[in-house]
């Protein structure tokens, strides 16, 4: 194959316009060199195209782009024709499709596309955040964390973890047991990120008995006594009134309920500032 110049040329990093253009060139005769493709980001005024076209026309290269402001988009269409220049739009005859079928007005904003793959990354780092941060595993994660629950064993902590990373909030929760202190992170952080979820004795207790039903062990062991489970309550009552958190009855709560009873919270903290 000639080994000739292709510009790429975009209104934001370029990548999606660089993909298509060597998935293109990898059809020809070996694989498409990186000295090949020139990829030319961030383009956003007439100046800047009126430049790239000249270097087309003098590498007599092939000039390819993913240009979505119409006004800029026809600009270089015509600066190529004018030059003579090969262009290729790889993503406004696309647009214009979907615009006639859906009957829908595009944005015209260059980068959507890596705005959707940042939220994206966002939501895989507060999944991940949530595991490795999951029942005080690392009371270090106290202090990185945007929420912190705090709860006895069987509030929902783990699975509100979850929920509230696809919201992509980065959790740590912290379970209270009378035996154990509390980690000290949990008395530096702000109250703010605090959360303590609260529960009342009976429907823990019947929550507990299930539990140890359901991993074939006596429910009348002591992890599901009464008397235990009120002197783990108290305990967690006093925790969560030194911290000086919110806390959110979750007895009669679904996961989804209690998620944005927190999520409501959080923006109104924020809201606020």
């Amino acid at each position: 194959m000639i080994k000739r110049v292709i510009y790429v040329v975009s209104d934001s990093v370029g990548e999606t316009a660089e993909l298509v253009v060597k998935a293109a060139l990898s059809q020809f005769n070996g694989s498409a060199s990186s000295k090949t493709v020139k990829r030319i980001p961030y383009v956003e005024d007439k100046g800047t195209i009126s430049e790239v076209v000249s270097l087309a026309k003098s590498d007599n290269a092939i000039l390819c782009f993913t240009i979505v402001v119409p006004e800029l988009r026809a600009f270089l269409i015509k600066e190529a024709v004018e030059n003579n220049v090969v262009y290729y739009d790889i993503i406004g005859p696309l647009i214009d499709k979907m615009e006639t079928s859906y009957q829908l007005q595009p944005k015209y904003e260059p980068g959507r596309v890596r705005q959707l793959d940042d939220d994206y990354f966002k939501k895989v780092e507060a999944i991940e955040f949530a595991v490795k941060y999951d029942d005080g595993r690392d009371p270090r994660g106290i202090l990185l964390a945007d929420i912190v629950l705090v709860g006895v064993s069987r509030t929902s902590k783990t699975p509100l973890s979850q929920y509230l990373a696809h919201k992509r909030y980065k959790v740590a929760n912290v379970p209270i047991v009378p035996e154990v202190e509390p980690p000290e992170e949990l008395f530096k952080v702000s109250p703010k990120k605090c959360i303590g979820l609260k529960i009342s004795p009976d429907k823990l207790n019947h929550i507990r008995r299930e539990r140890l039903k359901s991993l074939g062990l006596n429910d009348k062991a002591i992890y599901a006594n009464i008397d235990r489970i009120k002197e783990e309550l108290a305990y967690f009552d006093r925790v969560v009134n030194k911290i000086g958190c919110d806390v959110i009855d979750v007895s009669n709560k679904a996961v989804e309920e209690t998620a944005n009873l927190i999520h409501n919270i959080m923006s109104g903290q924020n809201h606020s500032k």
